[in-house]
């Protein structure tokens, strides 16, 4: 997950209507504050990751990085996690912001709530989406709430919300059936009535793109601005395009490639969650070597080849603490039926949203999935679009 900061700075010129007053809600959300706490768990991962074997070398027949994570770089992360990785520190670093939990339609939100000292910061929800959690956003959120002027002169800052889905995390596993339609149903119950904003701006990546699109076209008197990076559509094919007549630059030509080819070699973890999330789920529960092979694979290859140097911040400490979360939490099969519940969740066919306030779109380069313009302009009012 990527957000660009010009890119919010950019909604924030766009967003319209008061934001309401956000004050703490005494309505039976049963709202109160969290504080992260897993250090009891941590000797038994740190057992289960000693424990493990990996294969010989002699044993093992590489295919190379195209056929997954490669055992040497599976190795290195398995090394560093015995030696140099600190969940204590990590989990202090965590405990730092804001973290509450509400319960809203039986369900137990977990949520991080960071309120700029400007009075009329405007309220901003951040969904995270799979293999992620709300630690995506945290390298970004102090940054969001401290004032900051635009190209226009305005100055401007954020009231930081960033919710854990049903399922991830510290948020209640949810009921049989539910859907990326029942999240954004919740979330917006969390902004309007726990938090009390009257309107608020959301940005949403990967299933959090389809939560967020979803309460952009459910809710469209509350949610008054959408930035996505990602779409709950499946992207055009090459083909598609042509027959639009929707032509191309260099560097969007590029991001095709990239989606098409991880079309092609990449989507195989994608129809095994969606159509045997139980298996999967169970089977790397309580392995969280495992779990590190199937989610850092992820992060590494879906990532900028640069990531992990300066300026990214998308290090093997970053992905060993992602996993760490999912492992203590217990959440990662929880974490994977969100496939199973969503089998449409990325539609074939292109509908537009029910609101008109401004959508803005970033293509990052390396992202899985590419729309260009003419098509993100197929589902809302999009008013900007960067590609980066």
């Amino acid at each position: 997950m990527r957000v660009s900061w010009a890119k919010l700075l950019a909604l924030s010129c766009l967003y319209e209507v008061s934001q309401g007053n956000p004050v703490q809600s005494k309505d039976g959300y049963q709202l109160q504050p969290f504080h992260i706490d897993l250090s009891s768990r941590v000797p038994r991962m740190l057992d289960q990751i000693k424990r493990t074997e990996l294969p010989a070398h002699p044993v093992y027949v590489s295919t190379g990085t195209s056929a997954g994570i490669s055992l040497s770089l599976l190795e290195s992360f398995r090394t560093e996690w015995l030696t140099s990785f600190n969940w204590t520190r990590e989990q202090k670093d965590m405990n730092k912001f804001n973290h509450y939990t509400a319960v809203i339609e039986g369900l137990k939100i977990h949520f991080i709530h960071e309120k700029s000292k400007a009075q009329d910061a405007i309220p901003l929800l951040l969904v995270h989406g799979w293999p992620g959690s709300f630690l995506e956003f945290v390298p970004i959120i102090n940054e969001l709430t401290e004032e900051a002027i635009t190209a226009t002169g305005k100055k401007v800052s954020f009231n930081v919300v960033v919710a854990s889905l049903p399922g991830f995390a510290f948020s209640s596993v949810p009921p049989v059936d539910w859907t990326v339609a029942d999240t954004a149903r919740v979330f917006n119950t969390l902004m309007t009535k726990v938090l009390h904003y009257d309107t608020y701006a959301t940005f949403g990546t990967d299933w959090g793109a389809g939560i967020a699109y979803s309460m952009y076209d459910q809710f469209n008197s509350t949610v008054r601005a959408l930035s996505l990076d990602f779409l709950p559509f499946y992207p055009y094919t090459s083909d598609q395009l042509a027959a639009e007549n929707i032509t191309l630059a260099p560097l969007e030509e590029f991001e095709q490639a990239v989606a098409e080819e991880w079309t092609n070699s990449g989507e195989g973890y994608f129809i095994e969650q969606t159509t045997k999330a139980n298996t999967i789920g169970l089977a790397l529960y309580d392995n969280p070597v495992g779990q590190l092979a199937w989610i850092g694979e992820k992060f590494v290859n879906w990532s900028d080849p640069n990531a992990g140097k300066s300026p990214s911040v998308l290090t093997h400490n970053e992905i060993l603490r992602g996993v760490s979360l999912y492992y203590l939490t217990e959440s990662f099969a929880s974490s994977v039926i969100i496939y199973q519940q969503n089998p449409n969740g990325f539609a074939t066919v292109y509908t537009k949203a029910n609101n008109d306030a401004p959508l803005l779109f970033s293509a990052f380069k390396y992202n899985v999935g590419f729309w260009p313009p003419a098509v993100v302009a197929k589902t809302g009012n999009l008013v900007f679009y960067s590609s980066e």
